[in-house]
């Protein structure tokens, strides 16, 4: 079973001469990232859709054994709210996604909080969500072709089973109606460590579970103690007898996401050398001042 550690996105302006070596060319960056990390979560697609370009330049910045999560588009989730979804969801499998390959692992759909169960129209759309890679293709080729037109990649070079996570934020999920419905459809639930300002669950709902750190004790902003580590590092070593585990950290206002998640992946026993985390603010040392983060969604 793997264990894979990781970080929610990589482009960070603060995580230059912090994380990132002084000088180190922003293009660099994701392979810099993909030598440390067995795992990236891509959530610059949750925004907007990508260009089959920047996917193939993702796969070749990546070695072999590399897997990125991908987190699916906030026009399904939060403003079609999984209504009518068919053509959009055609038009991002059609984007270039399938250019990962062998790089890609889960697609990640994260909620809106004030979207509570329903079961009916969360049994369409996750009916209708691809089991592979060839699945996959079939529905990207019903794509909206005008706004396509230059804009897809119509190919894979295997077919490959392919899986996918709901990280809802709503308590209702917790009911058995929806445990049962994840798991009949085999959808992992999100694990979300989020500062308790949304629900956290962990129930194991498919062969896999996935976690995002968000925050220990402030959203998006706080990092994890060695006991807060040392708790998630217990979870993960159960988790993984039954299954894969992909984990991500996603607490990178201040630049303790890449640090904490490889501390993490040391008391896994998947890292040796772990960087020290430089301490400062602004005016103290410039290379650890973190500017603050206004508003975020991730």
């Amino acid at each position: 079973m793997a264990i894979r550690i990781g970080i929610s996105g990589w482009r960070y302006a603060p995580w230059r001469g912090v994380f990132y070596p002084e000088g180190l060319p922003q293009r660099c960056e994701l392979e810099y990232a993909a030598r440390r990390f067995g795992s990236v979560e891509i959530n610059g697609s949750f925004y907007s859709l990508q260009s089959p370009k920047s996917w193939q330049s993702w796969r070749d910045a990546t070695p072999d054994g590399f897997v990125f999560a991908v987190k699916g588009p906030r026009y399904l989730t939060h403003m079609r709210r999984l209504r009518e979804f068919e053509r959009p969801l055609a038009n991002f499998l059609a984007s270039g996604l399938l250019r990962l390959g062998d790089r890609l692992g889960p697609v990640l759909w994260q909620l809106p909080p004030n979207m509570a169960f329903d079961a009916a129209r969360l049994d369409a759309f996750l009916a209708a969500l691809p089991r592979d890679t060839g699945e996959a293709l079939a529905l990207a080729r019903r794509r909206d072709v005008a706004l396509m037109r230059g804009r897809s990649a119509l190919a894979i070079d295997a077919v490959r089973p392919l899986r996918h996570a709901l990280e809802p934020r709503h308590e209702s999920f917790a009911s058995r109606e929806a445990l049962a419905l994840l798991r009949r459809h085999g959808i992992a639930l999100v694990v979300a460590d989020s500062a308790g300002k949304f629900p956290r669950f962990e129930q194991r709902t498919a062969g896999f579970m996935y976690l995002r750190l968000h925050g220990d004790e402030q959203l998006y902003v706080s990092g994890y103690s060695a006991s807060a580590l040392a708790r998630w590092e217990r979870k993960i070593r159960r988790w993984a007898g039954d299954g894969d585990v992909y984990c991500y950290f996603d607490n990178d206002a201040k630049v303790h996401a890449p640090f904490d998640a490889l501390a993490l992946m040391q008391r896994l026993g998947l890292a040796d050398d772990v960087p020290v985390r430089p301490v400062g603010a602004r005016g103290e040392d410039a290379r650890a001042g973190w500017p603050a983060i206004s508003s975020r969604t991730g």
